[in-house]
């Protein structure tokens, strides 16, 4: 019996401790809550963390990529299947889809650079979300906001400026299948890649097929805010929708969008993971938190009653 009562003290003890822990815990990220009140300090931290994460975001992509070779070769093997049959799934897009496709957007005029037409309805949502997170003081709609830019900016360096000079694929002639020749610098040729003209900062001209930028940034936006509200429907049904209403003015192979998808999606879900590990570094931080500094303090006090004589261990962490 002394045996027992001895360990129930023990665990009482412990567990004492460990609730005046947690309380102590509570009572500091309470305060630490009170501190991110102010809206400078929570709008700069969050801009400090979207430039800290930079690195690991491009870590992200490459671990995405590198992390199962199997997989990226299968991937690989696929993207060259869509390419050999591009001129017949092509062709079966501008004949048979894109002429039941038959509604446009409000125009939106833009101020910013390489901004021309429904991109806008991207662009500005998420200005607007940022400005009126930063109103309200909401560090969850800023954090959205500023790795939706981010995706932005990554798909236009990776796509319009890396990968399509590298590529330097032509776009697809208007009825590709009948027999009217092509008219440069359009192509009926799906494999019809190394026409490096110039490294092509904006939209169109020769060599800038591969991949589409349009539908690697919409899906790299498109994945942020999967991500981070946790919803598939709203984001991909509103991109979907603005790219359907300018259809015929993306001039590319089915293959180009595919690609363009996949990119966006690795693009978009390399920040997301980037920014919550940056976070979560700074959580850490904030409360001093090691795992492997982790230790148990101990105590062995003699216990002497008339019912007892044992030793009261407490322990705290």
């Amino acid at each position: 019996m002394k045996f027992f009562n001895i360990i129930f003290f023990s665990l009482l003890s412990i567990q004492c401790f460990a609730q005046e822990d947690t309380l102590k815990t509570k009572k500091k990220t309470d305060s630490l809550k009170i501190k991110k009140d102010n809206r400078f300090k929570v709008a700069g931290s969050v801009i400090a963390d979207s430039f800290l994460s930079v690195p690991g975001d491009f870590s992200a992509m490459g671990h995405t990529i590198s992390s199962d070779w199997k997989r990226t070769a299968l991937y690989t093997a696929g993207i060259v299947g869509l390419i050999a049959v591009d001129k017949h799934t092509t062709g079966f897009l501008h004949d048979k889809i894109e002429p039941n496709i038959d509604y446009s957007l409000p125009e939106i005029k833009s101020t910013i650079p390489h901004v021309i037409g429904t991109d806008s309805y991207i662009v500005y949502p998420i200005i607007g979300l940022y400005a009126g997170s930063l109103i309200i003081n909401n560090e969850k709609g800023q954090v959205v906001a500023l790795n939706a830019v981010k995706s932005l900016a990554y798909s236009y360096v990776i796509t319009q400026i890396v990968l399509k000079t590298v590529t330097s694929r032509n776009r697809p002639q208007r009825k590709i299948n009948d027999d009217t020749p092509a008219v440069e610098p359009f192509t009926k040729n799906p494999w019809d890649f190394g026409n490096y003209d110039n490294i092509h900062f904006g939209h169109g001209g020769s060599g800038t097929s591969f991949p589409s930028f349009h539908a690697t940034s919409y899906f790299a936006v498109a994945k942020v805010f999967q991500m981070e509200y946790d919803n598939y429907w709203i984001p991909y049904t509103f991109v979907t929708a603005v790219f359907l209403s300018d259809i015929k003015s993306h001039e590319h192979w089915v293959s180009d969008l595919l690609v363009g998808g996949l990119v966006g999606t690795i693009i978009g879900r390399s920040i997301v993971i980037s920014s919550r590990r940056q976070r979560a570094k700074n959580d850490a931080k904030a409360f001093n938190y090691d795992p492997k500094k982790i230790r148990m303090h101990k105590q062995l006090i003699p216990q002497i009653s008339n019912s007892m004589v044992g030793f009261h261990f407490i322990g705290t962490f």
